[in-house]
Formats: C-alpha cells, sequence, structure tokens
C-alpha cells in the first residue's frame, strides 16, 4: 500500500525494514526509530503512519519545507495511491524494505 512506497524511500528503508512485516507495521519503533533520523527522514515515517492511522500528526507545511524532491515525489504517490487513482503492488515496496 501506500505506506510501503514512502517506508522504502532509500533513505529510511535500512532503518525501517526491521520495522515492517508481511501485514503490519511497528508503529511504535518506527516512531522511535524515526527520532534518530533527520527531519525530513522523520517526516517521511511520520506520514506513513498519518496516513495508517489516521493521527493528524504530520503538518502539510512540512512536506515542501523538510522533503527534499524525490521523497516529496513519494509522498504524491503514496496519496495518490491512498485516493485509489493508481495502483501499485505493495508486496514489492515491502519486499524491497525487508
Amino acid at each position: 500500500m501506500d505506506h510501503g512506497v514512502i517506508l522504502t524511500s532509500p533513505s529510511v528503508a535500512p532503518q525501517c525494514a526491521p520495522h515492517i512485516g508481511d501485514d503490519d507495521f511497528d508503529w511504535t519503533a518506527l516512531l522511535a526509530e524515526s527520532r534518530t533520523m533527520s527531519g525530513g527522514e522523520a517526516t517521511l515515517v511520520r506520514v506513513a503512519f498519518d496516513l495508517w492511522e489516521a493521527e493528524g500528526i504530520v503538518g502539510i507545511w512540512e512536506l515542501p519545507k523538510q522533503l527534499d524532491s524525490t521523497n516529496f515525489t513519494r509522498v504524491v504517490e503514496a496519496l495518490q495511491i491512498f485516493r485509489g487513482q493508481c495502483e501499485i503492488d505493495s508486496g514489492a515496496h515491502l519486499s524491497r524494505a525487508a
């Protein structure tokens, strides 16, 4: 799903992979891990969490300010997937992250 697109970004995949299961994410561990990441990397994890849990922890202002162009594009792609505007093989993203 869209979270896999975000969490498999090369900038966060190594840190996220241990916390990604076949069908779920260990959000407690992922959010704890994000505290050791750069501002942009942590934003990616929080965006993925926000899409999954709908907690409202990411300010829209953070997307253009915290993310580089590649990861900004990933988030836009994830939002399009979330809206059903494009499809993706979620297994491929999750397997790349593991």
